[in-house]
Protein backbone atom coordinates (compact mmCIF):
# COMPACT_ATOMS: atom_id res chain seq x y z
CA UNK A 1 0.00 0.00 0.00
CA UNK A 2 2.37 2.73 -1.55
CA UNK A 3 0.19 5.09 -2.00
CA UNK A 4 1.51 9.17 -1.39
CA UNK A 5 -1.59 9.20 1.22
CA UNK A 6 -0.11 6.01 2.85
CA UNK A 7 3.57 7.56 2.40
CA UNK A 8 2.07 11.21 4.18
CA UNK A 9 0.23 9.50 6.86
CA UNK A 10 3.66 7.23 8.23
CA UNK A 11 5.38 10.65 7.74
CA UNK A 12 3.08 12.51 9.97
CA UNK A 13 2.72 9.85 12.67
CA UNK A 14 6.58 9.45 12.75
CA UNK A 15 7.63 12.58 12.62
CA UNK A 16 4.73 13.23 15.44
CA UNK A 17 6.28 10.33 17.50
CA UNK A 18 9.49 11.91 17.43
CA UNK A 19 8.80 14.79 18.79
CA UNK A 20 6.09 13.79 21.94
CA UNK A 21 6.61 10.11 22.70
CA UNK A 22 6.96 9.35 26.25
CA UNK A 23 9.97 8.09 27.70
CA UNK A 24 9.32 4.57 29.30
CA UNK A 25 11.51 2.32 31.02
CA UNK A 26 10.13 -0.22 28.63
CA UNK A 27 11.07 1.59 25.43
CA UNK A 28 14.41 2.66 23.85
CA UNK A 29 17.70 0.85 23.31
CA UNK A 30 18.14 0.18 27.13
CA UNK A 31 15.55 -1.47 27.65
CA UNK A 32 15.72 -5.41 27.80
CA UNK A 33 13.65 -7.73 25.94
CA UNK A 34 12.62 -8.52 29.35
CA UNK A 35 11.07 -5.50 30.68
CA UNK A 36 9.34 -5.16 27.52
CA UNK A 37 7.54 -8.92 27.95
CA UNK A 38 6.62 -7.58 31.57
CA UNK A 39 5.65 -4.52 30.25
CA UNK A 40 3.05 -6.19 27.71
CA UNK A 41 1.96 -8.34 30.25
CA UNK A 42 1.39 -5.44 32.82
CA UNK A 43 -0.05 -3.27 30.34
CA UNK A 44 -3.38 -5.14 29.30
CA UNK A 45 -6.37 -3.81 30.53
CA UNK A 46 -3.98 -1.64 32.81
CA UNK A 47 -2.99 2.36 32.32
CA UNK A 48 0.64 3.19 32.46
CA UNK A 49 0.82 5.26 35.36
CA UNK A 50 -0.24 2.31 37.78
CA UNK A 51 1.90 -0.16 35.66
CA UNK A 52 5.29 2.53 36.03
CA UNK A 53 5.84 1.85 40.02
CA UNK A 54 4.92 -1.87 40.16
CA UNK A 55 6.96 -2.48 36.37
CA UNK A 56 9.81 -1.06 38.28
CA UNK A 57 9.32 -2.93 41.69
CA UNK A 58 9.17 -6.39 39.61
CA UNK A 59 12.92 -5.71 37.14
CA UNK A 60 14.54 -4.82 40.40
CA UNK A 61 13.27 -7.83 42.15
CA UNK A 62 13.25 -10.11 39.19
CA UNK A 63 15.58 -8.24 36.38
CA UNK A 64 15.52 -11.96 34.34
CA UNK A 65 13.76 -14.71 33.54
CA UNK A 66 15.25 -16.62 35.30
CA UNK A 67 15.07 -14.98 38.72
CA UNK A 68 11.57 -14.90 38.35
CA UNK A 69 11.45 -18.51 37.48
CA UNK A 70 13.34 -19.64 40.39
CA UNK A 71 10.89 -17.54 43.22
CA UNK A 72 7.37 -18.66 43.94
CA UNK A 73 3.89 -18.46 42.12
CA UNK A 74 2.86 -16.48 45.19
CA UNK A 75 5.39 -13.95 45.71
CA UNK A 76 4.60 -13.10 42.05
CA UNK A 77 0.69 -12.57 42.70
CA UNK A 78 2.21 -10.85 46.02
CA UNK A 79 4.16 -8.64 43.94
CA UNK A 80 1.12 -7.59 41.25
CA UNK A 81 -0.25 -5.86 44.17
CA UNK A 82 -3.45 -3.72 43.02
CA UNK A 83 -2.55 -4.14 39.07
CA UNK A 84 -5.67 -6.44 38.68
CA UNK A 85 -6.47 -9.43 36.65
CA UNK A 86 -3.50 -11.25 38.70
CA UNK A 87 -3.91 -13.89 36.62
CA UNK A 88 -1.78 -12.19 34.39
CA UNK A 89 1.08 -12.78 37.36
CA UNK A 90 0.75 -16.56 37.15
CA UNK A 91 1.38 -16.37 33.27
CA UNK A 92 3.98 -14.54 33.46
CA UNK A 93 5.68 -16.69 35.84
CA UNK A 94 5.19 -19.35 33.70
CA UNK A 95 6.28 -18.18 30.70
CA UNK A 96 9.49 -17.17 32.38
CA UNK A 97 10.03 -20.74 33.59
CA UNK A 98 9.00 -21.77 30.19
CA UNK A 99 11.89 -19.49 28.56
CA UNK A 100 14.66 -20.72 31.12
CA UNK A 101 13.85 -24.35 29.97
CA UNK A 102 13.76 -23.74 26.21
CA UNK A 103 15.16 -20.72 25.76
CA UNK A 104 18.46 -20.81 28.27
CA UNK A 105 16.81 -17.73 30.11
CA UNK A 106 16.71 -15.27 27.19
CA UNK A 107 13.30 -14.10 25.60
CA UNK A 108 12.82 -15.28 22.41
CA UNK A 109 13.02 -13.63 19.26
CA UNK A 110 10.51 -15.18 16.94
CA UNK A 111 7.14 -14.62 16.81
CA UNK A 112 6.16 -18.36 16.41
CA UNK A 113 8.45 -18.85 19.74
CA UNK A 114 6.77 -16.51 21.53
CA UNK A 115 3.50 -17.24 20.63
CA UNK A 116 4.08 -21.03 22.25
CA UNK A 117 5.44 -19.48 25.46
CA UNK A 118 2.54 -19.90 28.23
CA UNK A 119 -0.15 -17.01 27.95
CA UNK A 120 1.40 -15.15 25.15
CA UNK A 121 -1.16 -14.49 22.66
CA UNK A 122 -0.88 -12.79 18.99
CA UNK A 123 -1.04 -9.33 20.43
CA UNK A 124 1.90 -10.08 23.08
CA UNK A 125 4.00 -12.06 20.49
CA UNK A 126 3.81 -9.19 17.96
CA UNK A 127 4.67 -6.77 20.46
CA UNK A 128 7.63 -7.95 22.24
CA UNK A 129 8.78 -9.19 19.27
CA UNK A 130 8.37 -5.52 17.16
CA UNK A 131 9.30 -3.60 20.19
CA UNK A 132 12.04 -5.49 21.86
CA UNK A 133 13.66 -6.71 18.40
CA UNK A 134 12.79 -4.43 15.74
CA UNK A 135 10.59 -6.94 13.85
CA UNK A 136 8.20 -6.20 11.68
CA UNK A 137 4.65 -7.55 13.22
CA UNK A 138 0.75 -5.53 12.86
CA UNK A 139 0.44 -5.11 16.38
CA UNK A 140 -3.46 -4.05 17.04
CA UNK A 141 -4.10 -2.81 20.70
CA UNK A 142 -6.79 -0.50 21.48
CA UNK A 143 -5.07 2.21 20.76
CA UNK A 144 -3.87 1.09 17.44
CA UNK A 145 -7.23 0.16 16.46
CA UNK A 146 -9.20 3.09 17.04
CA UNK A 147 -6.39 5.58 15.32
CA UNK A 148 -6.78 2.92 12.25
CA UNK A 149 -10.31 2.44 12.24
CA UNK A 150 -11.26 6.27 12.49
CA UNK A 151 -8.11 7.93 9.91
CA UNK A 152 -8.58 5.02 7.24
CA UNK A 153 -12.32 3.47 7.56
CA UNK A 154 -14.31 6.49 9.00
CA UNK A 155 -15.55 5.34 12.31
CA UNK A 156 -15.09 6.19 15.63
CA UNK A 157 -14.79 3.03 17.14
CA UNK A 158 -13.16 -0.50 16.09
CA UNK A 159 -15.67 -3.75 17.04
CA UNK A 160 -15.39 -5.41 19.92
CA UNK A 161 -12.63 -7.86 18.83
CA UNK A 162 -10.21 -7.51 16.02
CA UNK A 163 -11.97 -8.17 12.46
CA UNK A 164 -10.24 -9.65 9.69
CA UNK A 165 -10.62 -6.52 7.39
CA UNK A 166 -9.02 -4.39 10.19
CA UNK A 167 -6.10 -6.99 10.39
CA UNK A 168 -6.25 -6.19 6.66
CA UNK A 169 -5.75 -2.47 6.86
CA UNK A 170 -3.13 -2.64 9.11
CA UNK A 171 -1.06 -5.13 7.35
CA UNK A 172 -1.60 -2.94 4.38
CA UNK A 173 -0.38 0.48 6.22
CA UNK A 174 2.72 -1.37 7.97
CA UNK A 175 6.12 0.15 6.19
CA UNK A 176 8.54 -2.35 4.43
CA UNK A 177 11.07 -1.70 6.34
CA UNK A 178 11.69 -3.43 9.52
CA UNK A 179 12.73 -0.92 12.07
CA UNK A 180 10.21 1.66 10.45
CA UNK A 181 7.45 -0.80 10.97
CA UNK A 182 8.29 -1.52 14.52
CA UNK A 183 8.39 2.10 15.14
CA UNK A 184 4.88 2.75 13.02
CA UNK A 185 3.25 0.45 15.30
CA UNK A 186 4.59 1.87 18.79
CA UNK A 187 3.98 5.19 17.16
CA UNK A 188 0.07 4.42 16.13
CA UNK A 189 -0.22 2.85 19.68
CA UNK A 190 1.87 6.47 21.35
CA UNK A 191 -0.88 8.91 19.18
CA UNK A 192 -4.15 6.67 20.53
CA UNK A 193 -2.73 6.74 23.96
CA UNK A 194 -2.08 10.21 23.89
CA UNK A 195 -4.55 12.26 21.33
CA UNK A 196 -6.58 10.00 19.35
CA UNK A 197 -8.05 9.06 22.72
CA UNK A 198 -11.87 7.17 23.23
CA UNK A 199 -13.54 9.31 24.86
CA UNK A 200 -12.15 13.24 24.19
CA UNK A 201 -9.94 13.08 20.75
CA UNK A 202 -7.59 15.66 20.29
CA UNK A 203 -7.65 16.02 17.19
CA UNK A 204 -6.32 19.74 17.09
CA UNK A 205 -3.38 18.45 18.01
CA UNK A 206 -3.35 15.23 15.86
CA UNK A 207 -0.79 14.94 12.70
CA UNK A 208 -3.31 12.87 10.60
CA UNK A 209 -6.21 15.26 11.38
CA UNK A 210 -6.64 16.56 7.43
CA UNK A 211 -6.23 12.87 6.57
CA UNK A 212 -8.56 11.14 8.59
CA UNK A 213 -11.82 9.82 7.21
CA UNK A 214 -13.89 10.32 10.51
CA UNK A 215 -12.77 14.01 10.89
CA UNK A 216 -14.13 14.21 7.05
CA UNK A 217 -17.57 12.56 7.55
CA UNK A 218 -18.23 14.90 10.53
CA UNK A 219 -17.29 12.59 13.67
CA UNK A 220 -20.25 9.71 13.14
CA UNK A 221 -21.07 8.36 16.25
CA UNK A 222 -20.34 4.76 17.16
CA UNK A 223 -22.84 1.78 15.49
CA UNK A 224 -21.80 -0.93 15.83
CA UNK A 225 -22.43 -3.94 18.46
CA UNK A 226 -23.14 -2.65 21.90
CA UNK A 227 -20.17 -2.43 23.94
CA UNK A 228 -20.50 -3.06 27.80
CA UNK A 229 -18.56 -1.24 30.38
CA UNK A 230 -17.01 -3.14 32.89
CA UNK A 231 -18.72 -2.93 36.37
CA UNK A 232 -17.27 -2.92 39.62
CA UNK A 233 -19.21 -1.93 42.77
CA UNK A 234 -20.87 -5.37 43.84
CA UNK A 235 -18.78 -7.75 41.86
CA UNK A 236 -17.02 -11.20 42.30
CA UNK A 237 -13.98 -9.01 40.89
CA UNK A 238 -14.08 -6.38 43.32
CA UNK A 239 -14.69 -9.49 46.07
CA UNK A 240 -11.76 -11.31 44.45
CA UNK A 241 -9.93 -8.48 44.76
CA UNK A 242 -10.39 -7.53 48.65
CA UNK A 243 -10.09 -11.52 49.17
CA UNK A 244 -6.40 -10.98 47.78
CA UNK A 245 -5.29 -7.35 49.28
CA UNK A 246 -5.98 -9.34 52.25
CA UNK A 247 -3.36 -12.69 50.95
CA UNK A 248 -1.03 -10.19 49.77
CA UNK A 249 -0.99 -8.19 53.11
CA UNK A 250 -0.01 -11.51 55.36
CA UNK A 251 1.13 -14.72 55.51
CA UNK A 252 -2.29 -15.88 55.22
CA UNK A 253 -5.99 -14.86 55.71
CA UNK A 254 -8.76 -16.38 57.90
CA UNK A 255 -12.14 -17.10 57.41
CA UNK A 256 -13.14 -14.34 59.64
CA UNK A 257 -11.05 -11.74 57.68
CA UNK A 258 -12.57 -12.50 55.01
CA UNK A 259 -16.06 -12.32 56.10
CA UNK A 260 -15.72 -8.81 57.29
CA UNK A 261 -14.07 -7.73 53.94
CA UNK A 262 -16.96 -9.20 52.33
CA UNK A 263 -20.70 -9.74 54.19
CA UNK A 264 -22.43 -11.79 50.83
CA UNK A 265 -21.90 -15.46 52.11
CA UNK A 266 -22.54 -17.51 49.07
CA UNK A 267 -20.71 -14.56 46.53
CA UNK A 268 -17.82 -14.55 49.39
CA UNK A 269 -17.51 -18.64 49.01
CA UNK A 270 -17.92 -18.39 45.47
CA UNK A 271 -15.02 -16.27 44.69
CA UNK A 272 -12.97 -18.33 47.22
CA UNK A 273 -13.71 -21.00 45.11
CA UNK A 274 -12.79 -19.21 41.99
CA UNK A 275 -9.51 -17.94 43.31
CA UNK A 276 -8.04 -21.41 44.85
CA UNK A 277 -9.24 -23.32 41.26
CA UNK A 278 -7.25 -20.71 39.16
CA UNK A 279 -4.14 -21.21 41.22
CA UNK A 280 -4.05 -17.56 42.86
CA UNK A 281 -4.98 -18.87 46.47
CA UNK A 282 -4.23 -22.16 48.48
CA UNK A 283 -6.40 -22.93 51.02
CA UNK A 284 -3.64 -24.78 53.56
CA UNK A 285 -6.14 -25.56 56.47
CA UNK A 286 -9.73 -25.83 56.92
CA UNK A 287 -11.04 -21.77 57.12
CA UNK A 288 -7.93 -20.37 56.12
CA UNK A 289 -5.94 -19.41 52.59
CA UNK A 290 -2.46 -18.09 51.42
CA UNK A 291 -0.66 -17.01 48.46
CA UNK A 292 0.68 -20.56 46.51
CA UNK A 293 4.07 -21.09 47.65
Amino acid sequence: MDTPDTRALHDAVLDWYDAHARELPWRGDHATPWSVMVSEFMLQQTPVARVLPVHAAWLERWPAPADLAADTTGEAVRMWGRLGYPRRALRLHAAAAAIVERHDGEVPRSYAELLALPGVGDYTASAVASFAFGQRHVVLDTNVRRVLVRAVSGRELPAPAVTRAERDVATALLPDDEATAATWAVATMELGALVCTARQPGCKACPIAKNCRWRAAGFPAYDGPLRRAQAWDGTDRQCRGRIMALAREGDSVSAAQVEAAWPIADQRERCLDGLVADGLLTQITPGRWALPG
